[in-house]
């Protein structure tokens, strides 16, 4: 076999580690190499290739059209590679699974699953991030995402993992200093807690008279993730519209109050695992996402009555 083809692979994971550390410098420090020596073998690789696949400059590294194809290809057989390997050393799962997941679903349900995954596969590396951001998984090489609510069509596969219903609530403070909201309507004249990501509603859903209607809300507090909401509505800052698995202890407590049961519309937030699609799912993904269905299955926070 001529020699090229036999280093495509080795070409294949530097290329993709520049692309994922954004530049030649920052890849040679993790991969053990000289930045001269990753700069050659980019090269060698554009060469053989007989196109450009990154642009340089001074401040910034990005791909070109033909390398943004490339990386994406180039991943997906590495990936292959290394489930071959896998399979060959007996099944062993081995090698990094970067997990993107919420911070107040992370921190309840992903975080406190992770220790009993890798002691039944401690050759792996969990990678767990946890941000309310939606992050690019193909440029960010993440390989499962945690995401609530309804997904926009996309290039994503999608496995659900519970549901929640909403629940409006308060604090017994807030309620004491501003009194208790008898229909939707009167939350008019109350401080509403509010998300400022894009896909928040800018109105909360009611049942009034067997149909349902938007209700206008506002306030001084806009936050951009759950466990900030969670903590102003228990500091008594305002009437909060939240995923029961949030607060449903807080709750059960009497630290915090549920409002307008009577009108509410009973909409679910939906969990999923998401992954890339288009190729053969790797097995440590497989694992993980099977692992989670498992472990949730029993959650009454996501499987329970109170949600369907």
């Amino acid at each position: 076999m001529p020699r090229v083809l036999m280093e495509r692979s080795g070409e294949m994971e530097v290329f993709a580690r520049v692309v994922r550390d954004g530049g030649f410098s920052a890849a040679a420090r993790n991969l053990d190499l000289t930045p001269s020596a990753v700069s050659k073998l980019i090269a060698r690789l554009e060469a053989r290739l007989g196109t450009r696949l990154l642009l340089r400059t001074t401040r910034a590294l990005t791909l070109t059209e033909e390398g943004e194809a490339y990386h994406h290809a180039a991943l997906k057989i590495l990936q292959e590679l290394d489930d071959a390997d896998q399979e060959a050393a007996g099944g062993a799962m081995r090698g990094r699974l970067r997990i993107n997941a919420t911070i107040p679903f992370g921190t309840m349900f992903v975080v406190p699953a992770i220790p009993d995954f890798i002691a039944r596969n401690p050759d792996l590396i969990v990678d767990l991030s946890l941000t309310d951001s939606i992050v690019d998984m193909v440029a960010e090489q993440t390989d499962v995402a945690i995401r609530m609510g309804n997904l926009p069509d996309s290039g994503l596969i999608a496995r659900k993992l519970g549901q929640s219903r909403r629940v409006v609530c308060a604090a017994p403070s807030y309620l004491e200093r501003r009194g208790y909201p008898a229909t939707p309507g009167d939350l008019e004249q109350h401080d509403c807690l509010t998300f400022n990501f894009r896909r928040a509603r800018p109105s909360w859903p009611f049942r009034v008279a067997g149909r349902e209607v938007g209700q206008p809300v506002k306030g001084s507090i806009v936050v951009n993730n759950g466990e900030t909401m969670k903590q102003m509505v228990l500091a008594g800052a305002g009437i909060a519209r939240i995923g029961l698995f949030h607060v449903a202890d807080d709750i059960r407590s009497g630290r915090l109050v549920p409002l307008l049961e009577e009108h509410n519309p009973g909409d679910l937030e939906l969990v999923h695992a998401v992954y890339v699609g288009g190729g053969p799912l790797p097995h440590r993904v497989r694992a993980f996402i099977e692992h989670m269905v498992v472990t949730l299955a029993g959650s009454p926070l996501l499987h329970g009555e109170a949600n369907r």
